[in-house]
This record gives C-alpha cells, sequence and structure tokens, in this order.
C-alpha cells in the first residue's frame, strides 16, 4: 500500500497563513494539494506537532514524531493566492540517521537516496524518502545517535512561478537562486516575519523530460 501524508498539525493560526497568501477552509485547513495542513493555534507550541498518514504500520508516534494513521479520502486542493500548489518535501530532522531510517522501514517505506553535505560547517547527510507525490527529506549527521525524538522541521512548496511568488512575498523572501534539483530555483520566506513558525521555502515546478 502506498504511504501518503493526508495532513500536517501545525501551530499557527489561520489568520497569519491567509495573510501570507495561503487558502483556508472555515474548519481550519490548508488545503496544498493532497495534503491538508491543519492551523490549530499555539496552545499547542509552535511548528508542526504531528501528521497523519494513510498505509503506515505505525500506532502512536514515529521515531518520536506524533503520528495517527488516517483512512480519509484527499479533499479537492486549495487556491492560494502566493501561487503554491503542492508541497514538494517536508523536511524531517533526526538525531540519528540508523534509528530513524530503521523506525520508516518498521512504517512501511524505504529511503530512495541519500546525499552528503555541509550545513553551517558541519558534515550533514539527507536521505529522502517518497510518500505518493510528497518527498520526506530525512537530514542529520551520519555517524551520529543522538537521543531524543525526530521533528518535522519545515515544508517547502512547489509554485507555479517561482519569480511571481517571490515578488507576492517581497522583503519577507530571499533572493531566488538555482536549487540544488537541477533546472529549477528557490526563495525561502522570512517566516517568522509572516507570523508563521514553519519554515518554508518555494519552489519552482519539477523539469519535465522531453
Amino acid at each position: 500500500m502506498t504511504v501518503t501524508v493526508d495532513e500536517l498539525e501545525v501551530a499557527d493560526p489561520a489568520d497569519a497563513w491567509t495573510r501570507a497568501g495561503f487558502g483556508v477552509d472555515a474548519d481550519g485547513v490548508c488545503r496544498v494539494g493532497g495534503v491538508g495542513i491543519r492551523l490549530v493555534g499555539r496552545d499547542g507550541g509552535t511548528g508542526i506537532l504531528g501528521w497523519s498518514l494513510h498505509g503506515v504500520r505505525v500506532d502512536g508516534a514515529l521515531d518520536g514524531i506524533p503520528t495517527k494513521i488516517s483512512d480519509v479520502v484527499a479533499a479537492a486542493p486549495g487556491t492560494h493566492a502566493n501561487g503554491v500548489t503542492a508541497i514538494d518535501h517536508i523536511v524531517l530532522l533526526s538525531p540519528d540517521l540508523n534509528r530513524t531510517v530503521a523506525a520508516l522501514a518498521l512504517a512501511g517505506v524505504r529511503p530512495r537516496r541519500e546525499r552528503d553535505g555541509e550545513l553551517g560547517g558541519r558534515a550533514i547527510r539527507q536521505i529522502f524518502f517518497r510518500f505518493a507525490d510528497v518527498i520526506i527529506e530525512v537530514v542529520g549527521s551520519p555517524g551520529v545517535a543522538g537521543a531524543g525524538p525526530s521533528s518535522l522541521w519545515g515544508i517547502t512548496y512547489t509554485v507555479a512561478d517561482i519569480d511571481t511568488s517571490a515578488a507576492f512575498f517581497a522583503d519577507h523572501s530571499t533572493p531566488v537562486k538555482d536549487a540544488v534539483q537541477p533546472g529549477r530555483r528557490i526563495t525561502t520566506l522570512d517566516h517568522r516575519a509572516l507570523g508563521m513558525s514553519v519554515r518554508t521555502a518555494l519552489i519552482s515546478p519539477h523539469i519535465l523530460s522531453a
């Protein structure tokens, strides 16, 4: 069975996302592609609190991330004034990459590829999983087995036109630059200035092969 991300629970007020150009339903859900982002306010903390997944073998938590098993039918995607069309990938921070990969394997998903890089002068490893149309990018330090739970750290959205979306956010977005993925371009938002607690980036669409 294909594993999908059906919903993310985010500790932000709906009006912050509305001001940032996201369409939000009356029930406080922002629908991006096939994923619902449920905005529950700040009482539960900040950031992405947990997720609902379809097709997984897990009960209660996935490597420390609060996880619900979902059997809902995906609703129609919303329309967003900022140009967002889908979730490209979700970043999952891991204190112990081997442990996280093993937990995901027990849940029913296997890594597709990995990449070594550097962040702030330290070595990192990115391990990529595919949950249907959404990529899960697991990031951590190779060879490190730290304690504590993994966490859902940020979201990168696909937008129809990266320059138009960057102009929509004006001073709240970084200059558009080439992404790691060949042929794609990316910008990062100043999410705090927008009243959002989720780290957010925007990326141009995939380049289709001829």
